[in-house]
């Protein structure tokens, strides 16, 4: 569905599907609009850049099981719901499933605009912070087994002679591994080098290694 964001419009009432591609197109965004949660999942494109409008009550498929499709397709595109429903307990529920507004209609074309805004701005960012650690996964791949065993228990707090005692090799071999292991990840300072393995073991566990 190409680079540009898209926001896609998913609403079974057509007069408030017609209304929210015009308004959007209006603002300079792009409009994919889809009149069922089934038809919107089957058509897109989990790499698709942007974010959805969704229509809580929808006949066969709510808004609410479509956020949860999403989220089971690990499909990070930000959500913003739609209804003509004040129902607390869904909106928290939507709220805590990562949706970046809820909104009650009849809504104020301003107010629509800002979400969809606020919306796009957070698919960016996470899309940043997807590449950045991708690059840092696979940085850290390219070091050799022993590399990462000393990154991770230096970035424990563990002393060269300490690390050199649990791993049974001498003080010398962990500052090469360690010099190693910090020119590979980019780094030329031990804290950056501590908030580098956090990132990673908070994505993934990698301390494990």
């Amino acid at each position: 569905m190409g680079e540009s964001p898209t926001v896609f419009v998913v609403d079974d009432d057509p007069s408030l599907q017609a209304g929210l591609d015009s308004l959007l197109r209006s603002a300079g965004y792009r409009s994919s609009v889809f009149a069922s949660g089934h038809d919107f999942l089957d058509a897109l494109d989990p790499e698709a850049h942007g974010c959805a409008l969704l229509d809580v009550r929808m006949r066969e498929m709510d808004g609410l099981q479509v956020q949860t499709r999403l989220i089971e397709s690990k499909i990070a595109l930000p959500v913003i719901f739609l209804t003509g429903f004040g129902d607390v307990p869904m909106t928290v529920t939507a709220v805590k499933k990562g949706a970046v507004d809820f909104l009650l209609k009849p809504f104020r074309e301003h107010e629509l605009l800002a979400a969809v805004a606020r919306a796009i701005d957070q698919d960016r960012t996470q899309r940043a912070d997807a590449r950045e650690l991708k690059a840092l996964r696979e940085t850290y791949a390219s070091l050799t087994k022993r590399e990462r065993q000393v990154m991770n228990l230096v970035c424990r707090g563990l002393l060269n002679k300490q690390v050199a005692d649990q791993l049974q090799i001498s003080e010398v071999m962990v500052k090469v591994h360690r010099g190693h292991a910090m020119q590979k990840m980019g780094t030329k300072n031990l804290p950056h080098l501590v908030r580098l393995a956090d990132r990673l073991a908070a994505a993934e566990g990698t301390h494990s290694d």
